[in-house]
């Protein structure tokens, strides 16, 4: 397959989970980002469409295959891994995102397809309003499946669900392994016992082909900062250099202020439109603005060719994304470097960025240790820190009813 290539041999996803998937099996999969898990799915996905095609005398206009993704961009990403992949063998891919009109997505659908990546809101959308059917879909794919889960679209995905057929292989792919997707889990995939891999840990762990730099410094000497290390990892100007900001109107600021010190920059984040944040990524993907100010709108699942530098000019809300953030450099098998700033506003999470950096065994800045190694304990987002987590296999709460109350 033109796909695989340039492969040397299949990433450790791929190898483990290419026999099981051909083999019609569920599948659990929790690897690393960047570690080839949407060719973990997706080959076997283009085998099971064919097959299915050989076995029906007429050919459906009705798809197969669904990917759901959390964001737009990946979405577009894996849509853009299978159209390529499924091109030699005639497998039809659409994908179907919100931040865009529904007409032109309308019409690909229409025209019929093999195989949908959608995120989970406008799927919904399209199949409340009779556009899109899911009564023949036979390989389901929930992708980045923790992020799912935060992103609030665990109702939208039920939903989705409810309209495919049970008779259905499953596969769910994250990177962490939290008690909310064994439950999820649990609830969609049929096989009672499920193949799961694990490629590294369950637990919260960074790729260890990043080099992590933390740098504790004052809020206000990061501009000043950021100059430097420009002027040092980016100084031939034609390297891909990834800047994370924390929220859009940081990331307005950091670009137009860099594009007045003469660098080649452009942004992407969710006050643009669809259109300008593609540019912005094929600006940032063809070298003509290789420095890219980002929000974490494209921390998430984004596969960006030799990006040798990542820059936290802001640290983010949860070590979940710090993760997902730097590993958008070291990918498919490189090394990669990632410079993060730390501030004082940060001190909460300084005991589970600690535990990070040993993890991978990378250098732990005494300033760093000087916020403590405390751990915060996670609070759930209804009950905040007084629950208690329940196993996925917890036996469910006994209903009782009274058939007298006290008033009688």
């Amino acid at each position: 397959m033109k796909c695989c290539s340039g492969f040397e041999k299949p990433s450790p996803i791929q190898a483990h989970s290419w026999p099981f998937l051909l083999d019609g099996r569920d599948l659990i999969g929790i690897a690393a980002t960047g570690s080839g898990k949407t060719l973990a799915f997706g080959v076997p996905a283009l085998v099971h469409i064919l097959n299915h095609k050989k076995k029906e005398k007429k050919h459906s206009k009705g798809s197969r295959c669904l990917v759901l993704s959390p964001t737009r961009e990946l979405a577009q990403q894996i849509a853009a891994v299978l159209e390529e992949a499924g091109a030699s063998c005639g497998v039809k891919v659409v994908c179907l995102y919100g931040g865009s009109s529904k007409g032109p997505q309308y019409s690909s659908l229409r025209s019929g397809c093999d195989i949908v990546v959608a995120t989970p809101g406008r799927l919904q959308d399209f199949v409340d309003e009779g556009v899109c059917k899911l009564d023949q879909i036979t390989y389901l794919v929930l992708d980045e499946a923790d992020r799912m889960l935060d992103l609030g679209f665990e109702p939208a995905v039920r939903a989705i669900v409810s309209h495919i057929p049970q008779e259905r292989q499953t596969i769910m792919l994250s990177a962490t392994w939290p008690t909310s997707v064994q439950k999820l889990a649990q609830e969609f995939i049929q096989d009672a016992s499920p193949v799961k891999i694990t490629v590294g840990s369950e637990d919260l762990s960074a790729n260890h082909d990043v080099t992590q730099i933390v740098e504790v410094l004052d809020d206000k000497s990061r501009d000043r900062r950021l100059q430097e290390l420009l002027r040092l990892y980016h100084k031939t100007k034609r390297n891909r250099v990834l800047v994370f900001v924390l929220y859009k109107k940081e990331a307005v600021r950091v670009e137009n202020f860099l594009q007045k010190q003469g660098w080649k920059v452009t942004g992407i984040h969710g006050d643009k439109s669809q259109q300008a944040r593609n540019q912005a990524l094929s600006a940032f993907k063809d070298g003509s603005h290789p420095l890219l100010i980002a929000t974490d709108v494209a921390a998430r699942g984004l596969d960006i060719p030799d990006v040798e530098f990542v820059i936290n000019y802001s640290f983010p809300l949860t070590t979940e994304d710090y993760v997902h953030r730097i590993g958008r450099t070291g990918r498919a098998g490189k090394k990669g470097t990632a410079h993060t700033f730390f501030t004082t506003a940060d001190k909460a999470r300084a005991g589970e960025l600690v535990n990070i950096l040993r993890e991978a065994r990378q250098i732990v800045p005494e300033e760093l240790l000087k916020f403590g190694a405390h751990v915060k304990k996670k609070e759930s987002k209804l009950y905040g820190a007084h629950f208690r987590e329940l196993a996925a296999d917890a036996p469910k709460a006994q209903k009782i009813t009274f058939d007298v109350s006290d008033e009688e």
